[in-house]
């Protein structure tokens, strides 16, 4: 499936110059880059960290002078898209560089992560790459029992600075930053907290309501945005103070959306589509934004790319090589591949809610695969999380859940919380919050058709079980995450913050 063009064509050579043309919305530019020889790399991702909230793409409440500094120097990627809304899964296509439906379990959100799939980190290591992370690697999930004897990251430090103190300076090092700021455990909601945010600038997303519940929501989570921002701007701190800065593949991105009401486990762009901002010396032009589609997916065959490794044929992810250096080579995606399976375990059986979807620039299109189950998860707690589980608890869930009766906030409740039908489709032209489904709308009969057939041939190119419409086997995989429960050992319906 791929053909394998290496960076590193030329390793004798440590600065190939490569001369290019991009055309853009400005007109044609003459460009210059460079190839180093297997760089540093550097991966920053954050936890539920949703697209647009970074200044410098336009969120005035977001304060972010790391990331937005990055973009400057670095090119933002505007169409990034985690392939799973939910973190284990989106770990384990991230390592692997597979499409989540082929990992089994490990398409799941605490699920267990079978030690027959190959990860990139260990290809890394093979080749001499020193290899470490710290804070949240692949997680949540029970990978000990699955015969890895650490994370299938790698080992785990206590923060970037410890693991540049004891690597061996005489190899290049990759190295996994999980920021976990941004949980909603980690939410505070007292003023202190965010203190330094205009709360006059927040813009409420047309899914939600302008209540105070929701405002405060809000503002916990961009309090945490923030410190975000300045753990990747300690981790920037050692490269400069090392003189490695420029010679570091640096990448600050999210591994899904944000814990409110219609993101998170959500195959819309609230649970999807994530900030992505590379920077690369001088090896990549700077201050240039890319609007091809990526996926997540796509950064093991990069990062193996870079250190100049063969791309397994097993991979459904592309380099993004030739597209940062805007080769004319370079493969131009036209969209990404969604899908989900059990998120949290919040249906009686440990049933999942599996979806497939497809995104492009002008339409969201989702098959929801078992349309008779509540999206959210069931109505009262049944083993994780609470009531409608797969929203998790801010106080903007429990307003629209106290409140969804009232006609001013039925609407809202019903697009977080409701039955949603087999096909969803959004004509993202006049609809971006995808809000409106026009699957039933018979103008879109023909590009509902041709959306249907790329999944349909997406599904058996990748040799998805679900071609099989009786295919469950999700259901059935362990779920190693907490039971809640009261002293009686019932489920308890309610949690509030």
């Amino acid at each position: 499936m791929h053909t394998i063009q290496f960076a590193i064509r030329t390793l004798v050579v440590l600065s190939a110059i490569l001369a290019f043309t991009e055309s853009d919305a400005a007109g044609e530019t003459q460009r210059v880059a460079s190839e180093p020889a297997r760089p540093n790399i550097l991966f920053f991702i954050a936890d539920n960290w949703a697209w647009p909230h970074a200044g410098v793409l336009g969120d005035p409440t977001a304060q972010t002078p790391i990331f937005d500094q990055l973009a400057r120097e670095g090119v933002v990627l505007n169409n990034a898209f985690c392939p799973v809304p939910s973190c284990s899964p989106t770990r384990s296509c991230i390592l692997t560089g597979r499409a989540a439906h082929q990992l089994e379990e490990a398409a799941s959100l605490w699920s267990g992560f079978p030690r027959k799939f190959t990860v990139f980190t260990e290809s890394l290591r093979a080749v001499g790459y020193e290899v470490g992370y710290s804070g949240k690697g692949w997680s949540p999930g029970n990978y000990l029992d699955f015969g890895w004897t650490e994370n299938p990251v790698g080992e785990q430090y206590q923060n970037f600075a410890e693991f540049m103190k004891f690597r061996d300076a005489s190899k290049p090092f990759f190295f996994w930053s999980g920021n976990t700021e941004t949980s909603l455990s980690k939410w505070r909601y007292e003023p202190e907290a965010w203190a330094t945010l205009d709360a006059n600038s927040l813009r409420i997303p047309a899914e939600l309501p302008d209540a105070e519940e929701v405002r405060l929501s809000m503002l916990a989570y961009y309090g945490c945005v923030g410190r975000i921002d300045s753990d990747a701007g300690r981790c920037i701190d050692v490269l400069k103070q090392q003189g490695l800065f420029d010679e570091t593949f640096v990448v600050y991105t999210s591994d899904n959306g944000w814990q409110m009401p219609r993101g998170l486990a959500n195959c819309y762009d609230t649970g999807t589509r994530v900030p992505l901002v590379i920077r690369w010396g001088t090896h990549i032009s700077a201050g240039i934004v890319l609007n091809e589609f990526v996926s997540l997916t796509d950064f093991a065959p990069t990062f193996l790319e870079l250190a100049g490794v063969d791309i397994p044929m097993e991979m459904t992810g592309r380099s993004m090589v030739d597209l940062l250096l805007q080769r004319p080579e370079k493969l131009v995606r036209d969209a990404v591949f969604l899908e989900r399976e059990r998120h949290a375990n919040v249906r009686r059986g440990n049933l999942s809610y599996p979806i497939r979807g497809v995104r492009t620039r002008d339409f969201l299109y989702l098959r929801n695969l078992r349309p008779e189950r509540f999206p959210a998860g069931d109505p009262k707690a049944y083993w994780a999380v609470g009531d409608f589980g797969d929203v998790d608890g801010s106080r903007a869930k429990f307003f629209l859940l106290d409140n969804a009766t009232k006609p001013e906030v039925t609407r809202f409740f019903e697009l977080s919380f409701a039955k949603r039908p087999a096909e969803e489709l959004y004509d993202l032209r006049v609809d971006p919050q995808q809000l409106v489904n026009v699957a039933d709308d018979s103008k879109y009969a023909t590009s509902k058709n041709e959306l249907g057939k790329r999944i349909e041939q997406w599904m058996v190119e990748t040799d998805d079980p679900r071609v099989n419409p009786n295919y469950d086997a999700w259901d059935n995989y362990p779920y190693f995450g907490g039971r809640v429960v009261d002293e009686n050992g019932a489920p308890v319906s309610k949690r509030k913050p």
